[in-house]
């Protein structure tokens, strides 16, 4: 680090230790969600999202319909906007996330979503890095019904370029997850809250989401996904799939996906994942719409209520993915 002109010391990484926090909890028609706390900012925001959703009648809306993906798209709007605003690590900054995930907060927000309209994302909206493809996601459930979600991050394949000599190993850099210039929040997507800007000790925001969910103190699905920003909205909506239309697990893993993260103020659409139709209207609301390209690789599990058979979807987005059981 010294021979880059790194600004990491030998104490700093002597000093850190591993934190153990309390899980994000919340509820959706019934069902129970527990997901990952801050630093990540993931559970915080999809539990925020499917309160505001909660009030919608998404399955009479229809899967992927222009009044479907408006509203999931505008709820993905007003939790990305919180994140930018609050969400840091806890112990440098105190996020009201109770405020954050509870259903008065969601029931305020919903009554700010025009059913005809998009509305306009601006830097102004808050007061005032890009993260990468190189995240990995598997789920686990053993024989007894324990379950894991687990996500962990590479960041780039090789780091920062560096190696430490004689040791062999490439140095990360996570550090790119922290907001790079204080004060510069523009419409690329580039933030620049305070929550989140690099301070010594201070651990990165991510939005990572591995999430459990259970009903009456029973397993129902295991779901997680990389991807950067779009994680968080990759893993609602397959559990929006699952909850609010009855998809099986590998229905809800493949079917088409969508993501709206604040700033940019593009909604993005998997390629072949929504008809023309559906695009030209969301158009005509005042969507910028960007289609192409696959979003996450979100591999799951789901419990048969019936059977208790453990059913593990591989997403068919990763060539290399797979379930398996033992």
């Amino acid at each position: 680090m010294r021979r880059g002109g790194g600004l990491i010391t030998a104490m700093d990484l002597a000093q850190y230790q591993a934190r153990e926090r309390a899980p994000i909890r919340g509820s959706y028609r019934g069902y129970e969600i527990v997901s990952m706390p801050p630093p990540s900012s993931g559970g915080v925001a999809l539990v925020e999202m499917l309160n505001i959703l909660e009030g919608y009648d998404l399955a009479g809306a229809g899967h992927n319909s222009v009044t479907y993906v408006h509203t999931v798209a505008e709820a993905m709007r007003r939790a990305f906007v919180d994140r930018a605003r609050y969400l840091g690590d806890p112990d440098f900054v105190e996020a009201p996330i109770e405020r954050l995930t509870s259903k008065s907060y969601a029931a305020e927000l919903r009554r700010t979503i025009r059913p005809d309209r998009a509305t306009v994302s601006v830097p102004t909206q808050v007061t005032q890095g890009l993260e990468s493809s190189e995240t990995t996601h598997y789920s686990v459930v053993d024989a007894s019904g324990m379950a894991v979600s687990v996500t962990y991050t590479l960041e780039f394949g090789y780091g920062l370029g560096a190696v430490v000599p004689g040791a062999g190993f490439l140095l990360n850099n996570e550090m790119g997850d922290f907001n790079g210039l204080s004060g510069v929040t523009d419409t690329t997507g580039l933030i620049g809250t305070p929550a989140n800007l690099a301070r010594p000790g201070k651990r990165m925001l991510s939005s990572m989401t591995p999430t459990i969910i259970a009903k009456d103190g029973k397993l129902v699905a295991v779901v997680g996904s990389p991807g950067g920003r779009t994680i968080i909205n990759t893993v609602l909506q397959v559990i929006l799939n699952q909850l609010d239309f009855n998809m099986g697990i590998e229905e809800a893993v493949t079917a088409p996906r969508f993501h709206h993260q604040w700033l940019p103020d593009v909604l993005s659409v998997e390629q072949d994942g929504l008809p023309l139709s559906t695009v030209a209207a969301l158009e005509a609301m005042g969507y910028r719409v960007r289609v192409g390209g696959r979003q996450g690789t979100a591999h799951s599990i789901r419990i048969d209520s019936r059977t208790g058979a453990r059913q593990g979807a591989a997403d068919p987005r990763d060539a290399d993915a797979g379930a398996a059981g033992y």
